[in-house]
């Protein structure tokens, strides 16, 4: 039975607004999707921005940027796309076997959404306010329940317009499609209100909430701002070193050695005895290291570390393969605990002592991590070296790899930390034979034994750091268990945008990141980034990276360019 919705366009403060619309926040949204000039998207956003009371402003930026809520607001609706096509069904009177066939032709759940409603022939004119969409996500965050929340959702969609309808359901699938990114949000907010865009950056990620930023930023109430913590900050990432030339072309005089350690990223923020630890991917993970919360807790003062969470027992690192066994886990029993034991192993401090320290040198950093953090235990800190010389880097290499680690991390002492940003201040170097981390774009049936799997990945690169466009690079048919590709053989067939002969091949949501090992790369017309790889494999399932995390086509112009340089260097030119 549907449940009726009596939400009323009530402010945070609860004052009653001159309420923004749904469908406002749409068509902006249309507009944004319909170019692809970065410049006119900051301004499209930044026009509509500026007409919004405080509120709606808040919501809007948040919504823009992708959020449900605000960073630091742990709450989640847990609507996932069964209950969104149940909810669109029950909205509309269309079954599944009607919604299935349009998604894959489609591609997107906000277009399907938008298709039936239409097709349902309601005329219904825009009501829905940004303030009713709040209360929306807030209630199906605290209703539980699938027919609940599936009754929850489907009586507002009963009363949206197609264009209503596609922008709520991308929003709780997490993706608006429009080609709009935080940091594109940041730069609108800053232009529309004269603010500069470090400080817009900065105080969002003091904030972890860019809808208070944007309220903040409209009067020019920037710089008052203290970290909060317990919401993620963006990591700053490493760029692949081509060969030990780019190194030393891009180092200073005197640079910073560390192991590269073959584990999961994490970021681990402490405050008055409580303990949260984030990946990569921004998701709290702290249930899965139980191990690690008394050693975090027990520091001298409140920080933010990031750091690498390795399998390691005692000083022996072991290999990823078993942290992947408690990965996907949502309990990690005491048998798994004593199997695969976790060590949180630190390299760099961003908050100590209720000072922020991104852009302090990573030299000053470092020096205070070391004061606070021990070389033994869950909790211990990363040991480095001074070189000055990057032919010492073999050496050091070879001796990383026989430790159990993946290779090496080259950083400059004086650079700060750049939150999401990969520079050249950071560089690593990987295995002998190169590595990329790439998206699965499309997949396959395999052959013989894998016949019933969809085992064939063909995946890509993105064009650049600025610019999200995906370009096939090469595919891959081995190097995963059957049991990895069983399960995703599964995800794939409920992702899929397209399928073709039969769904023999599919195109599909590009989410699934692999890293890849390959002979060589070389020139190619068959793929659209140019190049393709030879000899491919897949090495592992990267769950804890996302698409937005990915190599570059840039990275693959420089393997290219080593390979040549160490051809001309064996031929003797």
């Amino acid at each position: 039975m549907s449940e009726e919705l009596d939400i009323k366009a009530v402010s945070s403060d609860g004052s009653i607004n001159s309420a923004a619309t749904l469908q406002s926040f749409a068509d902006c949204a249309d507009a944004i999707a319909a170019t692809t000039k970065k410049l006119e998207k900051a301004a499209l956003l930044g026009a509509y921005l500026e007409t919004l009371s405080d509120p709606d402003l808040a919501r809007a930026a948040r919504y823009f940027a992708g959020h449900q809520f605000a960073s630091t607001d742990a709450r989640t609706t847990n609507v996932g796309g069964s209950i969104i096509s149940a909810a669109l069904s029950e909205a509309t009177g269309f079954g599944s076997e009607d919604l299935y066939p349009r998604y894959v032709r489609l591609g997107d759940p906000g277009e399907l959404a938008a298709e039936i409603i239409r097709e349902a022939k309601r005329s219904f004119q825009p009501t829905v306010t940004l303030a009713e969409t709040e209360s929306l996500i807030g209630r199906l965050s605290e209703t539980r329940g699938i027919k609940n929340k599936t009754a929850l959702l489907a009586s507002f969609l009963h009363r949206a317009t197609p264009l209503e309808a596609k922008y709520l359901v991308k929003l709780l699938a997490g993706d608006l499609r429009i080609g709009l990114r935080e940091g594109l949000v940041e730069d609108a907010i800053a232009r529309v209100f004269g603010q500069s865009l470090a400080d817009v950056s900065y105080a969002n990620m003091l904030l972890g909430d860019i809808g208070e930023t944007a309220t903040r930023a409209r009067v020019g109430d920037l710089r008052d701002v203290s970290m909060r913590l317990f919401h993620p900050i963006k990591f700053m990432l490493a760029t692949p070193a081509a060969d030990l030339t780019d190194v030393a072309r891009t180092m200073p005089e005197e640079f910073l050695v560390e192991d590269k350690f073959d584990g999961i990223r994490a970021q681990a923020h402490v405050e008055n005895g409580r303990v949260a630890i984030y990946s990569r991917t921004m998701d709290e993970i702290t249930h899965r290291f139980p191990e690690l919360i008394e050693p975090l807790r027990s520091l001298a003062t409140d920080v933010i570390i990031d750091g690498e969470i390795v399998p390691a027992n005692d000083e022996e690192i072991l290999p990823f393969s078993e942290l992947q066994k408690r990965l996907g886990r949502k309990n990690v029993g005491s048998q798994l605990l004593k199997a695969v034991p976790a060590v949180l192993i630190a390299y760099d401090l961003l908050y100590a002592r209720g000072k922020v320290l991104i852009d302090q040198p990573l030299s000053e950093r470092r020096h205070l991590l070391d004061q606070l953090v021990p070389d033994r235990g869950p909790l211990r800190m990363s040991q480095g070296k001074l070189l000055r010389e990057a032919a010492m880097l073999d050496e050091e290499f070879d001796l990383a790899r026989a430790r159990g680690n993946e290779g090496l991390m080259i950083k400059s002492p004086g650079s700060t930390y750049k939150p999401g940003r990969r520079g050249r201040d950071w560089l690593k170097l990987k295995r002998a034979i190169a590595t990329l981390d790439v998206v699965v774009t499309a997949v396959e049936v395999g052959h013989g034994k894998r016949r019933n799997l969809l085992s064939d990945y063909t995946f890509a690169v993105r064009r650049s750091q600025e610019d999200d466009e995906l370009l096939n690079i090469g595919k891959a048919y081995s190097g995963l268990t059957d049991r990895e590709l069983t399960e995703l053989t599964e995800w794939f067939k409920n992702h899929t945008l397209q399928e073709f002969g039969h769904g023999r091949v599919r195109i599909v949501e590009p989410t699934v990141v692999i890293e890849v090992t390959f002979d060589r790369v070389q020139p190619s017309k068959r793929h659209k980034s140019g190049y393709a790889l030879r000899f491919p494999r897949i090495l592992r399932l990267r769950p804890d990276k996302t698409p937005t995390d990915i190599d570059t086509l840039d990275t693959v112009r420089r393997l290219v360019e080593g390979t040549e340089n160490s051809q001309r260097e064996e031929n003797g030119e």
